[in-house]
């Protein structure tokens, strides 16, 4: 995953605990805007999510911030 995708997923794990508790969830979408102005880079998201970790549709915010964080 390219550093700018990494600092990004990061931030908006951060402002989601943040703003509703370390329980939260969410998706791989959850670090683009709602149209698709860079689908090379939510397929490098889609696939470190799906394709490399298996991860479910949805997981806790502070699990994948310790991941990316960690550089896996």
């Amino acid at each position: 995953m390219r550093a700018s995708l990494r600092t990004k997923a990061i931030a908006v794990c951060e402002a989601k605990v943040t703003k509703k508790g370390e329980g939260v969830g969410l998706s791989f979408y959850a670090f683009f805007a709602n149209r698709n102005e860079d689908p090379e880079l939510l397929m490098e998201a889609a696939t470190w999510w799906i394709k490399t970790h298996h991860l479910d549709h949805f997981e806790k915010a502070i699990k994948i911030r310790k991941m990316i964080a960690s550089g896996m």
